[in-house]
């Protein structure tokens, strides 16, 4: 069992930066891919960036790809998303999750955290 808890969202103006923290429990931790995805409102939840468990190999939605930037620290349980250059389209809740495969991490996710919202002004 994985439980996960993100941080860091809030009001940032556009071309801003923002960096979230997703903070793991659990002894296997490091033993699963990670990654991030977002739900703005009226929308289907998205993804946004993924991690191998070892951190040696990532993957962006082109929509974040040279701005977002996922790194993670075993050693403390967290995984992280750099957030760069942002627009008010990046708006949405941002979702931490954790997954046994990272080859197909989009569709194969086995734990979520509760979100934080990140809000782009114009």
């Amino acid at each position: 069992q994985v439980q996960l808890v993100e941080s860091g969202g809030g009001l940032v103006q556009a071309g801003g930066a923002l960096r979230l923290s997703c903070a793991g429990s659990g002894r296997t931790f490091s033993t699963y891919a990670m990654g991030w995805f977002r739900q703005a409102p009226g929308k289907e939840r998205e993804f946004v960036a993924a991690i191998s468990w070892s951190g040696s190999s990532t993957s962006y939605a082109d929509s974040v790809k040279a701005r977002f930037a996922i790194s993670r620290d075993n050693a403390k349980n967290t995984v992280f998303l750099q957030m760069n250059s942002l627009k008010p389209e990046d708006t949405a809740v941002y979702y931490c999750a954790a997954g046994s495969s990272y080859r197909v991490f989009r569709s194969t996710v086995d734990y979520w955290g509760k979100g934080t919202l990140v809000t782009v002004s114009s």
